[in-house]
């Protein structure tokens, strides 16, 4: 848990160590976040983790050190910090930060009608005519200094801190092209009536030695610059929007039954915990809780990535912001607030997105000393144009065009955008990411050690087969509900399979029993409709059919059950925990990605190798220990295997802990999550196979961004520097990376899932 603007010492961590999450505004780029971090880093016991993409900076520090410091440390290095404000609804996610947004919007405008004339009379010279050039410098003071301003500002209070920026570059940048172009205009002759001047990408001196006016620099640098900011707030809104969409789903208003049998309307902050409220079909259930009364179809797609609705009834569990599909529901709250799935489900995803991958690191490293490097190139290539006898407006020209051009902007934004959109994507998914260590532990996985109960099967004793004599003149109708009726009163576990199964079949009205009598150790008899029903362990000679489905039931490791009828064998029964139908095909997937899967369990030797061989698993584990799980584990690391270990109980979370990666199921125990670098919130490991592939996916994404952040850079200054770049196309290049870097990353929005094809069930 993070701290909220409450700001109560409440946190995650020890004791003595809490987290807290800093709203940071005024950062442009990669050095920005580089001197936030080393800043707060600096405070005793404190360390720092900023993201450009979302903001945001989560800082783990001493639980005495006040909140207050770490706000004042944030704003001495230049930004502005704030607490997080607490979100609307609950378990909603905040929206990415929009400073000024609006305001900037309105500059970008009226930046864009200054710029675009000038920029227009600055390329076309058949347009330009007499006193052009002032008209020009008309429009492009105040874009210089209106329009600019917040670099200038920003460049100021770096200044002021002995830092550099972004900001610092486009704010030389614009200062050095008008100042040049003032000093042609009213002291180089470029103001002369009738002077015509073409438009070149590479500086050179104009007609008859006259200084050349660059106001189309002095314009384009900051038209694009804020044009490319633009495009990159909104693209960077759209990383979050997976986000938001699930923090979309919890409602305003719930319906409350009173103790009187009443109804109200309250809102969704004033319902508690063991309250009852009504779901009306097409509404969203208000927080996670247990139907009480009614039976429906739950559609949890974008709560869980579930494609099909899933049946509910008295008993059953339910999400917080599904959708009730056709019948009325009346539901027992069993979490409300902060402790819902859907507000867990947004920590994760936050806390994920707080994270760095160590390919970012290096970025970060490189953009603490960027802009100065940046500084002293351009420095040297105007005493280089100079030193070599050119004129001063070529060195001014290629020394403008090295500052505009630099861009470590996307090297801050290139591991960010891809997580954010990634881990938003996993959520709509039901694949919660703790991170990008996960991600890239994910990436390099080859061994998945398996749990087996409830992890590939249901996890409950349920009615796998049921064989009827066909001979024997009872439908298999009436057998089920004779067995159902016998068992209704039974505790053991065989018979409440047999009972939900009746049930299944027959509806929740079972025949009345007459003279019934529990046979310990055997199972039980009773008179249904006035004949006589045992249900019990096989004995004696069976039919044929009988007997062919009783070698299997013991080939498959499950449990037979005979039912007699009046004396007659009437039917087998075959009980087991069976599995899940999508482990079939998240075993075959995690194969193809060349994953391989090994089953440990506690069960025993025959259910266990029955579960592997429907599976294809070659390697099994039975009778394991806790202690047994993980020393299985060390021993595959120890042979060089990249392990992730997949399991839902309190067995598991030793195993969990101590692998490569630990992946835990949200059905699953509370231990087991914890100790989970990656959750699935769907039942089953069919999600699996998904993950692996977004994690790969995400990782490639990001090196790319990564790759084109530094090409860019390393290719564009040289060419600024050797006079290639016109300083206004240098600043629609820069502006551009950034934008190029965050549209790939979006591209991970729309991943979808490849469909693999379904295997045989054995």
């Amino acid at each position: 848990m993070t701290r909220g603007p409450a700001a109560a010492q409440a946190g995650t961590g020890t004791a003595d160590a809490v987290t807290t999450d800093l709203v940071v505004g005024g950062m442009t780029c990669a050095a920005c976040v580089n001197r936030v971090e080393k800043k707060l880093s600096r405070l005793v016991g404190v360390t720092a983790s900023v993201n450009l993409a979302t903001g945001r900076a989560r800082v783990c520090h001493p639980a005495g050190l006040p909140v207050e410091e770490l706000l004042a440390t944030v704003e001495k290095a230049g930004y502005t910090a704030a607490l997080p404000e607490p979100p609307a609804d609950r378990g909603s996610a905040p929206a990415p930060v929009r400073d000024g947004e609006e305001a900037e919007r309105a500059r970008l405008v009226i930046t864009a009608a200054l710029a675009l004339p000038v920029l227009v009379l600055s390329m076309a010279p058949a347009l330009q005519f007499r006193n052009w050039q002032w008209l020009c410098f008309a429009l492009a003071a105040p874009v210089a200094a209106w329009g600019a301003w917040p670099f200038h500002v920003r460049a100021l209070r770096g200044l002021r801190h002995s830092t550099s920026t972004m900001d610092t570059l486009v704010s030389l940048g614009v200062l050095a092209s008008f100042g040049w172009s003032a000093y042609a205009l009213f002291l180089g002759g470029a103001g002369e009536p009738g002077m015509r001047m073409p438009f070149s990408l590479a500086p050179g001196a104009a007609a008859d030695g006259m200084a050349h006016v660059y106001l189309e620099a002095t314009v384009g640098v900051p038209l694009f610059v804020w044009a490319g900011r633009f495009l990159e707030a909104r693209a960077r809104r759209g990383t979050g929007a997976a986000l938001r969409a699930l923090a979309g789903l919890s409602v305003k208003d719930v319906a409350v039954r009173g103790e009187d049998g009443g109804e109200r309307l309250v809102p969704l902050e004033r319902l508690r915990e063991g309250q009852t409220f009504l779901v009306r079909p097409g509404e969203r259930v208000a927080t996670d809780g247990v139907v009480v009364e009614g039976g429906s179809a739950v559609d949890l797609s974008l709560v869980t990535g579930e494609s099909e609705p899933v049946e509910v009834e008295p008993g059953s569990e339910v999400v917080g912001g599904s959708v009730n599909v056709a019948g009325l529901l009346l539901v027992r709250a069993t979490a409300v607030g902060a402790d819902t799935r859907l507000a867990r489900i947004g920590r994760l995803v936050e806390e994920a997105q707080a994270g760095k991958a160590r390919a970012q690191r290096l970025a970060d490293r490189v953009a603490g000393v960027f802009v100065p490097v940046v500084l002293a190139l351009a420095a040297g290539t105007l005493g280089f144009w100079l030193g070599t006898g050119r004129d001063a407006q070529s060195a001014v020209t290629a020394c403008v065009a090295v500052l505009v051009v630099a861009c470590p902007c996307a090297l801050g934004l290139a591991t960010p955008a891809a997580l954010t959109a990634a881990t938003g994507r996993g959520a709509q998914l039901g694949i919660l990411v703790g991170g990008p260590e996960a991600l890239e532990g994910l990436r390099h996985v080859d061994t998945v050690v398996l749990d087996k109960t409830g992890t590939l099967t249901s996890g409950r004793t349920t009615v796998a087969r049921f064989t009827v004599v066909p001979s024997g003149g009872l439908a298999e109708g009436a057998v089920v509900r004779y067995a159902g009726a016998v068992e209704r009163g039974s505790e053991h576990p065989l018979g409440r399979a047999l009972v939900d199964h009746a049930r299944a079949h027959a509806g929740a009205d079972l025949p009345d029993v007459v003279d019934f009598r529990a046979l310990p150790g055997r199972g039980a008899r009773g008179v249904v409709d006035g004949r006589l029903v045992e249900v019990g362990a096989p004995t004696g000679d069976l039919p044929a059919v009988l007997a062919d489905a009783l070698t299997a039931a013991e080939t498959t490791a499950r449990t037979p059950v005979l039912v007699r009828v009046d004396g007659e064998a009437a039917a087998l029964v075959e009980i087991g925990d069976v599995v899940r139908p999508g482990t079939y095909r998240a075993v075959d997937a995690l194969r193809r990605l060349g994953v391989r899967p090994v089953l440990a369990t506690g069960d025993a030797k025959a259910p266990a190798l029955a579960v592997a061989a429907g599976l294809g698993i070659q390697e099994v584990h039975a009778r394991c220990t806790p202690e047994e799980k993980a020393a299985l584990v060390r021993a595959l690391r120890d042979q060089g295997h990249r392990v992730a270990v997949v399991g839902d109980g309190v067995n598991d979370a030793a195993a969990l802990a101590g692998a490569d990666l630990g992946i835990g199921l949200g059905s699953g125990t509370d231990a087991a999550i914890g100790a989970a670098d990656v959750t699935l919130v769907r039942t089953g490991i069919e999600a699996l196979p998904d993950a692996v592939r977004l994690a790969r996916r995400t990782l490639a994404t990001i090196r790319v961004n990564l790759v084109w952040a530094f090409g860019y850079n390393v290719v564009t200054v040289p060419l600024a520097m050797v006079g290639v770049l016109n300083p206004m196309v240098a600043a629609a290049a820069m502006s551009a990376s950034s934008v190029l870097v965050v549209g790939n990353s979006l591209r991970l929005r729309a991943w979808r899932p490849s469909a693999a094809p379904r295997r045989r069930r054995p």
